[in-house]
């Protein structure tokens, strides 16, 4: 396992980051969790990845029970806040002071852990001043219960401003968490190089563009039973923009580049993501402990640059690279 530096700051996380959004509490059985978590601990990575409202707060409580025992000092615990939570109510939502620092305290508690290593904004929240949002983020960073900021899915406008403010509070914003893959790159014309502006790097989410990118999806065949395309709770709705016969078609034109580099497409598709150099890390999720064996074989891989460029012509206009997507992340409005 290879590491890199997290933004601009002497953190350290490695190269595949653990995420369990759709899967602990909800799509495996928590021994299965667990089982995948052993699996990434004994694969070399030391960075694990959740949020308060994956499973309703049931994701963090499975990664505090299968970290138990670990030594602290060796993992990196990121969580964010947001999304709502618990009876999702008026104030259980967004990023305002209140529900800040109440969110740490009950992420803290199901962690089973004194602080996390990274607590992030999970979207940018448009009714609430920033001042006050990072007031509250200086304040849980003096408190000792984070010891670094970061955000996630804002515009390079957005993070302009949140790094701004992080500097006037005494604090660091190191980090963006956006949605990077093969078949979407919105990040790479004005998010990246604002990023790299102000020394923060970004943590992909969702490398293998929800499974499209392992090729297990033929044009025209019947979608695998128990795949995600087939389950409804488990981000059918967001594989299906890349669920067509074209994008299909020209996934599969990748099969003889990943031979060529002895990789399968799915660790072609995590390998790919880390040759851009301010991505620090990219998240994968596993509903099998096989899954976190084969992924984690991208650390470390270069990719020469004429295969970056048959990837590039074989997946041809396919490629999702509107800076505007990114807009369309963050809900303007609150759902409580």
């Amino acid at each position: 396992m290879e590491f890199r530096y997290l933004g601009n700051s002497g953190l350290k996380i490695s190269e595949i980051t653990y995420g369990n959004w759709l899967t602990h509490g909800s799509q495996v059985e928590n021994d299965t969790a667990k089982a995948c978590v052993s699996a990434a601990l004994d694969a070399g990575i030391t960075t694990f990845d959740t949020a308060d409202v994956y499973a309703n707060t049931a994701a963090e409580t499975v990664l505090g029970e299968a970290l138990k025992g670990q030594r602290r000092q060796s993992v990196e615990i990121f969580t964010k806040v947001f999304g709502p939570t618990g009876p999702k109510g008026h104030n259980d939502v967004g990023l305002s002071r209140k529900h800040i620092l109440e969110s740490i305290d009950g992420s803290l508690e199901r962690l089973q852990t004194d602080y996390v290593d990274l607590y992030q904004a999970h979207r940018f929240d448009y009714e609430t001043p920033l001042e006050e949002t990072f007031q509250a983020f200086a304040d849980i960073v003096r408190q000792g219960k984070a010891l670094y900021i970061g955000v996630s899915e804002w515009t390079a406008d957005q993070l302009r401003d949140g790094a701004a403010l992080a500097k006037e509070m005494g604090v660091q914003l190191i980090s963006n968490q956006p949605q990077y893959s093969e078949l979407w790159r919105v990040i790479e014309a004005e998010v990246v190089p604002t990023s790299k502006e102000l020394g923060i790097s970004q943590i992909v989410w969702s490398p293998i563009a929800q499974g499209v990118l392992t090729g297990k999806y033929a044009p025209g065949a019947a979608l695998p039973a128990g795949s995600r395309a087939t389950d409804e709770k488990g981000g059918a709705n967001m594989i299906s923009r890349f669920m067509t016969d074209d994008v299909l078609t020209r996934v599969q034109k990748l099969k003889p580049i990943a031979d060529e580099l002895s990789l399968s497409l799915a660790q072609l598709a995590v390998a790919w993501v880390l040759q851009n150099e301010n991505v620090a890390s990219a998240i994968i999720g596993a509903s099998r402990p096989e899954q976190v064996k084969e992924n984690v074989v991208a650390s470390g891989v270069t990719i020469p640059a004429e295969l970056l460029g048959r990837i590039d012509e074989a997946l041809g206009d396919i490629v999702e690279r509107d800076p505007a997507k990114t807009l369309e992340s963050s809900p303007k409005s609150r759902e409580a």
